[in-house]
């Protein structure tokens, strides 16, 4: 089971535009398989290299720092949006994907064609896809961070709005973006539009590094 974060619902398969997806594996095999899951779609364009715009597809079968740094140079250098196909993770790593701007993970047992694509689909708009007991440790560990500082003086130097905790609240409760319009009687569009504007104004990758900051403030 999958918990979807904001615009990964059952309709996250329809697109207008077909989505540059780049491909990179530690081995060959892992490598083509990934590509032939993907090549059957006509919504995905497949690149060699990845750059701006491009949705960048590791597959790892444990993280390690040669792995953390081929993520980073994805998203950070390359300017890639990175989906993480991994085979399994320990819990001092979850926080250090998120950092690194991981936008979606796929548990390699799981990554069937249609799991890449949702992944891929979810990660080019900007919005997260974690395995729903990811995103129980993330929140966990990241719960446990907040509680490790809740005796330091002071407020956050940088804050969020009611509205923007009210978004992100539901966002951890992993809603899409539908679902959170209609419980906070807004437009899609004014959910969309809060998400990027705590995203850009904060410095946050995606949305499941905003969940990680609000919960490690203590906001949810």
């Amino acid at each position: 089971m999958t918990t979807s974060l904001p615009g990964t619902g059952p309709n996250a398969g329809s697109t207008h535009r077909r989505v540059p997806v780049a491909v990179s594996a530690a081995d060959p095999i892992s490598r083509e398989g990934a590509v032939g899951q993907l090549r059957r779609h006509p919504e995905i364009e497949l690149r060699e290299e990845s750059a701006p715009g491009t949705v960048a597809l590791l597959v790892e079968d444990a993280l390690d720092e040669a792995a953390l740094t081929r993520l980073r140079r994805f998203v950070r250098s390359e300017g890639a949006r990175a989906v993480l196909v991994v085979a399994s993770m320990r819990e001092n790593e979850l926080l250090d994907v998120v950092e690194c701007g991981v936008a979606a993970i796929v548990w390699r047992h799981e990554a069937t064609a249609e799991r890449l694509v949702q992944a891929v689909l979810a990660a080019s708009r900007g919005d997260g896809d974690l395995p729903a007991d990811l995103l129980g440790r993330l929140i966990q560990q990241v719960g446990a961070l907040h509680r490790g500082t809740a005796g330091r003086n002071g407020p956050p130097a940088l804050g969020l709005t009611p509205r923007e905790v009210d978004v992100l609240r539901l966002v951890s409760e992993g809603l899409d973006t539908g679902e959170i319009a209609g419980k906070l009687s807004y437009s899609e569009r004014t959910v969309k539009n809060v998400m990027h504007g705590l995203t850009t104004r904060l410095h946050l990758r995606n949305r499941a590094h905003a969940v990680a900051f609000a919960l490690r403030e203590g906001y949810i």
